[in-house]
């Protein structure tokens, strides 16, 4: 599921269910493991083939954006579908996430923001 761009970015192309729970949970307990949180990498999370989430897979993006943010990374959701959106939209969540209109973005943009100034 998970391919290493960098040392510093994962990135991870998710499936539609059942497989989208275990990509999730893989990516929670991936995140937990590791001991130093300046270890933690920086997560994109490509939704192109994603169709529907349901509110397991929201908790699990949630889990994942809260680990994230207590390292000081990232996460990133991009190639969204409109399927995917009308969902996080409706629950007001396109307001807390992080969004790219594809991967090659989604990596630029936590490249540009980590960069030292």
């Amino acid at each position: 599921m998970s391919i290493d761009w960098s040392a510093e970015i994962a990135i991870a192309n998710l499936a539609d269910e059942p497989a989208l729970s275990d990509e999730l949970s893989s990516m929670i307990e991936q995140i937990e493991q590791v001991k130093d949180p300046k270890d933690a990498p920086h997560v994109v999370l490509d939704f192109h083939e994603v169709s529907y989430v349901n509110s397991s897979n929201i908790a699990q993006l949630l889990r994942i954006r809260k680990l994230l943010e207590s390292t000081g990374h990232r996460l990133v959701l991009c190639s969204v579908t409109d399927e995917v959106m009308s969902v996080l939209i409706v629950s007001g969540l396109n307001k807390i996430f992080s969004f790219a209109p594809d991967t090659l973005t989604a990596i630029a943009s936590v490249q540009i923001e980590d960069s030292p100034a």
